[in-house]
């Protein structure tokens, strides 16, 4: 099988994993809520990546890099991982979805401020589209059966903090993250954010009742733990070095579909023309911004055209 062919399954399959992982998870959060999940979501990856940084007996870290992943451990999970977990509890999880579809929107925004990518009429074009689709969640009163307007938009504004804080965590830390295993990194992340959040997730995970834990949660719990974030983390950098980040961008779309599918089915949402419309204005806009070319990528066609008019010059 060629590389490029395992890439793709790699990231169909990563993607397929995160749209089901959506409406299970709101299907737990019902049950044991917002910083239990979490909770559980962290100790458990943490736990799960040490053991695999023992078993496979990956390279240690650098100690100045230490202090690197616990900060960047409060973007990539603490404020992104646990804001969609609490933001999801208070929205739909279609909406939750394709306000995390725009990831590549809000990472390109951070480009620009911070790396300072050039930010074209397209890249524009595309954020404007993406903003519109999220405006139009926000605006239109409409949640589940079971939640009210306020408390819909109030999950899609954390939604998209979440989206913004995991935009910021690649932006800030990819230098970070490229050099250093990716075993390596989650579970120095994964420990420093279960530091975090337990001070405040401890008195309602010890207070809980736990004989209310059924046999259909726990595998929803276990499936977010083992499933959506110990497994997806391994695959997407493996995924990362097959393919081409616009590759890997496009298959973002896989997610909110297979979300809304399975939420219509198990009757936690309802399909809406204003979800149909918001979802195409963000699916064309994280479209027109990945596909759009980067500082690197317009320095070289300058330096190309450059090269080109000074041949063209001396043949004159």
């Amino acid at each position: 099988m060629k590389e490029t062919t395992k890439g793709h399954i790699l990231i169909l399959l990563t993607n397929i994993i995160f749209g089901i992982n959506t409406p299970f998870a709101k299907d737990a959060l019902n049950v044991v809520g917002p910083y239990i999940l979490s909770t559980f979501r962290f100790v458990g990856c943490a736990l799960l990546f040490w053991l695999a940084s023992v078993v496979f007996r990956v390279p240690k870290v650098d100690k100045k890099d230490i202090f690197l992943l616990c900060l960047a451990s409060l973007f990539g999970i603490v404020f992104n991982l646990f804001l969609f977990i609490l933001g999801l509890s208070t929205t739909t999880p279609t909406n939750a979805s394709i306000i995390i579809s725009m990831t590549p929107i809000f990472t390109m925004i951070m480009a620009a401020i911070f790396l300072k990518e050039p930010l074209t009429l397209k890249k524009a074009i595309g954020v404007a589209c993406g903003l519109a689709g999220a405006l139009i969640l926000i605006l239109t009163k409409q949640g589940s059966q079971n939640m009210g307007a306020t408390h819909n938009v109030l999950g899609i504004v954390i939604c998209i903090v979440s989206a913004v804080s995991y935009a910021l965590y690649l932006t800030l830390f990819s230098r970070l993250i490229k050099r250093n295993h990716p075993i390596n990194v989650m579970k120095w992340m994964f420990l420093a954010s279960s530091i975090v959040i337990l001070p405040i997730t401890l008195p309602e995970v010890t207070s809980f009742n736990y004989s209310l834990l059924t046999t259909k949660t726990c595998l929803e719990l276990c499936y977010v733990v083992f499933f959506a974030t110990f497994l997806n983390y391994n695959f997407i950098p493996m995924a990362q070095a097959r393919l081409r980040p616009t590759t890997l961008s496009m298959y973002n779309y896989v997610q909110p579909v297979m979300t809304t599918i399975i939420s219509i089915v198990l009757l936690m949402d309802v399909l809406s023309i204003y979800k149909i419309i918001a979802a195409l204005l963000i699916f064309s806009g994280v479209y027109i911004v990945t596909t759009s070319k980067s500082r690197k990528q317009t320095l070289e066609q300058q330096k190309i055209s450059k090269t080109l008019s000074e041949i063209i010059k001396k043949q004159a």
